[in-house]
């Protein structure tokens, strides 16, 4: 059985029923990662609520969509980034500076990039939505 990246799978399984215009999805296998990231993907109101269930499988989530994602996915490998190298990678995964979040790693948890600029903290890039 090959490996899978949990993460990928969870920006590809929120891309594909959001381009299909559905209004719930459901996103498996899951990991703490994962429930940090959307998390940070509903601060930032790209999905509704969503909720863990434990189906003695490893659990999924359960999430409601509001139609805002119009692209995502994870960035692999994970590369890292210095608190003054945000923009660089803006240019390279979002459309505009005024659309869209990358998605962080730092020690001080998940978070967007804007909320890592903030608080001057450098991480590995998981991701980006828009």
């Amino acid at each position: 059985m090959p490996a899978n990246n949990i993460l990928a799978n969870v920006f590809v399984t929120l891309y594909n029923n959001e381009s299909r215009r559905k209004n719930e999805c459901i996103v498996y296998p899951t990991s703490k990662l994962a429930h940090e990231v959307l998390k940070t993907l509903k601060k930032g109101s790209y999905i509704g609520d969503f909720e863990y269930v434990e189906d003695k499988r490893g659990g999924k989530f359960k999430v409601k969509l509001l139609a805002k994602i119009t692209k995502c996915g994870a960035i692999s490998p994970r590369l890292k980034v210095k608190r003054t190298e945000y923009a660089q990678w803006e240019q390279q995964y979002l459309p505009s500076y005024t659309q869209g979040m990358l998605l962080v790693t730092t020690n001080k948890g998940v978070m967007s990039h804007h909320d890592a600029v903030n608080k001057e903290l450098g991480g590995l890039l998981l991701g980006y939505v828009y």
